[in-house]
């Protein structure tokens, strides 16, 4: 293996180790972003219960002004009744104050239940809160702990990516233009080992994809330190070492 794969395989050690470090450091992230979120969720939920509270208590206020108005109807009817003249007109007084006072009935009904509603809601609000100091609490208790782990996390990967400029800066540039690239489609694994050579069973294959690699490619491999990419996945192709 010529001084370019090598420095490549050696770049693809390093480029290994620093994406595993920043792996851990978006996962000790997520967490605090998964508290975040849970948090909005309740405060969003705290919003959305406190505005059906407000809506119900103006259609109580609307009911209740109903029957105020429906209550001065009933003082009239009652004083027409009493004032009525003939058995008909009392009669008909009569039919319209029993429907008046059942309507009323049925609004009263209806506003003792909105009432029973904003009570149930009221009390759901404040266990919302509850859980929203708790989740508050959680959430600092996260950004604490992620905060000592991100910052040792970033040191390493300060170190790391020092190596990694270090070990890049003996490869021609388009060789390390060709890794990159290939390395940010396989999540860093630009490299893949030609399965099969060590062995010399005479078929190969792509250690990465695991389709078959022509006899010319590890030809090639064998005689000159040049980059080969698989016709398949396009990673760069190396001829392992016999142990």
């Amino acid at each position: 293996m010529g001084p370019i794969l090598h420095g490549l395989m050696k770049l693809q050690r390093v480029e290994n180790r620093l994406r595993a470090v920043k792996t851990k450091l978006t996962r000790c992230r997520r967490s605090v972003i998964f508290q975040e979120n849970q948090l909005r969720t309740l405060q969003s939920g705290l919003e959305a219960k406190e505005e059906e509270i407000k809506l119900t208590r103006i259609q109580v206020d609307r009911l209740e002004l109903e029957l105020k108005s429906r209550d001065e109807h009933i003082e009239k009817l009652r004083s027409h009744l009493n004032l009525a003249r003939t058995n008909k007109e009392y009669s008909a007084l009569l039919t319209e104050l029993n429907t008046a006072k059942a309507d009323d009935s049925k609004l009263e009904t209806q506003v003792l239940e909105l009432m029973k509603n904003v009570e149930t809601d009221t009390a759901g609000c404040e266990e919302i809160r509850q859980q929203i100091e708790e989740q508050k609490a959680k959430l600092e208790e996260a950004r604490a702990e992620s905060d000592g782990k991100a910052a040792d996390l970033e040191t390493e990967i300060a170190e790391i990516q020092t190596e990694w400029d270090a070990a890049a800066k003996d490869i021609p540039a388009d060789a390390l233009a060709v890794f990159e690239r290939v390395a940010e489609t396989y999540d860093g694994e630009a490299m893949a080992a030609v399965e099969g050579f060590v062995e010399k069973k005479g078929t190969f294959n792509c250690g990465g994809c695991f389709m078959g690699t022509p006899a010319e490619v590890v030809n090639v491999l064998s005689g000159n330190d040049e980059i080969v990419r698989c016709s398949s996945c396009t990673r760069i192709l190396y001829l392992p070492e016999d142990e």
